[in-house]
């Protein structure tokens, strides 16, 4: 895994040594990414310069160094990822007359482009990457990213140069970079708790979207234009529709048949690798059947890894043990303090250049950098519950969608104005004829929750209410610019008609790689490790994408040809429990470690002199939480992480 920076002077104002010098500097911003090598290529007629930083896992020798020229030296790259099929292509690239310096899946990219034409040959790469090619002769540049999303690469024009890179915060030492808020991705962070739809924090940046390639090219130094072209060579929107009308025929047996034949050799390739190599163990059933295919694959006991917290609710480390000891796997494990997970809060930013406030980042970081200390290489089990229906809100948001549905409009606005001519302090009152062991608790917060769903018109606004967190973003900055979300949102019922499907679909396009493995990447680049996904093998994210809901997803239960698979290799006594997430106990930390830290962020005063957040509304949450009324946990934290990212950015 690697870190690439790149910046095109668009009216060619610069001299070489001032473009290679600006092309290091950026780069060193980067060094965690890459802590083995480093180095710069400038073509200075075109007004281009390479950084790069290297974490070298294939072919140890300086053949594999970058920014590499391909043999020709009409092409160079910038590469960071792992593409395992590389072997395979080699040959057929021989055949061709390609003539190889080293071993690195660095130059059978390079070739590869060279030989059959970008387009042609990502479709062919097996792997997760983000590249940079710049054609020398024909003066255009070529962006690429994975099928899912799972490495990250942003470009954009500030001021009078180009720039793109692994992340903005490579940017910051350019003298053109300008480090300014877009307000149509604070509305969507503020709603989501991350940055999606390729959007970027930064005005001017966007993101290479997941299976994308952008094509720079006609750049003209006089005004300093150019033409820019996104194009998808992988859509996941045709994957998911096309999934929904041609299914799997088989059985339950027969579809874990062909999925353990998929995951074994996802498993295989990922294991290729000239530096120590283990795995992430959550004792769950993603990372537990990853991790029990990959000794099944082994000679040797697979070195794993995973932490546990004093707090019993989300201390998974007994179940990850139990696992171990029965796959005999070479196990480690992490007792941490909560006072060691809560000295990292403020550090954060440091690792995430953009806001994100997933509270797992902490876990994450910390597992990351404890099998840091053994191996360079570590496989994970992210995108099992997207691709297997694992979220607890599919079964919820399904009974709820279906039950509002079959609903008049007309009708459920009518009983949701009722429910809320009461205020929640009356529910609450009301409540009280009820005995004490019969009551649910906070009767008012229930009712108005269910007065806001009544109103919602469709189920897909169901799965927006439940995944976000401040549902009207302008109510809480009045300085945001409202989007258009729909084509982030996806392609609508008419392409994937089921609406639990259509949730997977939602989070698979979103959630996933704006999340999940944006949060995976910073946390394990930020010590140098490279994580690999197998389960996101795009061979399994079709065919999983073929399977029935119900091979998936049936009454309560989840992922259930995965458990199948996992089934031939661990007891199910081990795994069969339920969900519990890679998360710390944010409720209780901000009532009583965090509550100091988190008055000051959220001070009406603070608040009040950025002009960025009206105060009000994040003060009564905060008041209601502290208070012990309502759990407010995910929205505050919302705005804490975005707080201290402005902080270290800003």
């Amino acid at each position: 895994m690697c870190g690439l920076v790149g910046l095109i002077d668009l009216k060619r104002r610069t001299a070489a040594a001032e473009l290679a010098r600006l092309a290091g500097t950026m780069a060193e911003t980067l060094t965690h990414r890459g802590p083995d090598d480093s180095g710069v290529w400038v073509d200075q007629e075109a007004g281009l310069a390479l950084g790069f930083r290297r974490l070298s896992i294939v072919d140890l020798s300086p053949a594999g160094h970058q920014p590499m020229v391909s043999a020709s030296g009409r092409h160079v790259i910038v590469y960071n990822g792992e593409i395992y099929n590389a072997a395979q292509l080699r040959p057929e690239l021989e055949a061709k007359g390609v003539t190889f310096r080293g071993h690195s899946d660095t130059e059978v990219i390079l070739e590869a482009c060279e030989a059959w034409g970008v387009g042609a040959a990502v479709e062919r790469f097996i792997g997760m990457c983000a590249f940079a090619v710049w054609d020398r002769r024909e003066r255009r540049l070529h962006l690429v990213r994975d099928r899912l999303g799972i490495k990250p690469l942003y470009y954009g024009r500030v001021g009078q140069t180009f720039f793109f890179g692994s992340q903005p915060k490579s940017f910051f030492p350019h003298p053109d970079w300008r480090a300014r808020l877009d307000l149509g991705a604070l509305a969507e962070y503020l709603r989501f708790n991350y940055v999606p739809n390729r959007l970027s924090i930064y005005q001017g940046l966007r993101q290479v979207a997941p299976g994308g390639m952008v094509t720079v090219e006609n750049f003209s130094p006089e005004d300093g234009s150019y033409r820019l072209r996104e194009d998808l060579y992988w859509d996941f929107r045709s994957v998911a529709r096309d999934g929904a009308r041609r299914r799997f025929q088989g059985d339950l047996q027969e579809a874990a048949e062909e999925l353990e034949r998929l995951l074994r050799e996802a498993v295989a390739c990922r294991m290729i690798a000239d530096v120590p190599l283990g795995a992430f163990l959550s004792g769950g059933i993603d990372s537990s059947t990853v991790v029990a295919l990959m000794q099944a694959e082994s000679r040797t006991p697979v070195k794993t890894f995973s932490i546990g917290f004093p707090e019993a609710d989300y201390d998974e480390a007994p179940y990850a043990k139990s696992v171990a000891e029965h796959l005999e796997t070479d196990h480690h494990e992490l007792r941490v303090s909560a006072s060691e997970a809560l000295a990292l809060v403020e550090k954060i930013p440091e690792w995430y250049d953009e806001p994100l406030a997933d509270n797992s980042a902490i876990p994450t970081y910390l597992v990351s950098k404890f099998a840091r200390s053994q191996v360079t290489v570590t496989l994970s089990g992210d995108g099992g519950d997207e691709l297997f229906g694992g979220y607890p809100w599919y079964g919820f948001g399904r009974k709820l969608g279906e039950r509002l549905a079959g609903v008049p409009a007309p009708l459920r606005r009518a009983v949701a104005g009722g429910l809320r001519l009461l205020s929640h302090e009356a529910w609450d009152s009301l409540a009280r004829v009820v005995p004490g062991n019969l009551r649910p608790e906070r009767v008012g917060d229930r009712v108005h929750k269910l007065a806001l769903l009544l109103d919602l018109p469709n189920p897909d606004e169901v799965y927006r209410y439940l995944v976000g967190q401040w549902h009207d973003p302008a109510a809480v900055s009045p300085l945001v610019v409202r989007r258009d979300d729909g084509d982030w949102r996806g392609t609508g019922p008419s392409d994937v008609p089921d609406f639990t499907e259509r949730m997977m679909y939602y989070d698979t396009l979103g959630y996933l790689p704006d999340d999940i493995l944006t949060k995976v990447d910073r946390a394990s680049m930020a010590v140098g490790l490279e994580a690999r996904v197998p389960l996101l093998d795009h061979r399994v994210v079709e065919f999983a994408w073929r399977l029935p809901r119900s091979l998936k997803v049936e009454g309560s239960l989840t992922k259930r040809v995965l458990r199948q698979v996992l089934q031939r290799h661990v007891p199910k006594a081990l795994f069969d429990r339920p969900k519990q997430g890679f998360e710390q106990p944010i409720a209780h930390w901000l009532r009583g470690p965090l509550r100091d830290w988190a008055e000051e962020n959220l001070s009406e005063k603070q608040l009040s002199s950025e002009g960025i957040f009206d105060p009000a509304p994040i003060r009564a949450r905060w008041q209601e939480h502290l208070s012990g009324a309502r759990n407010w946990q995910y929205p505050i934290w919302n705005i804490l992480m975005f707080q201290e990212w402005k902080r270290h950015w800003m």
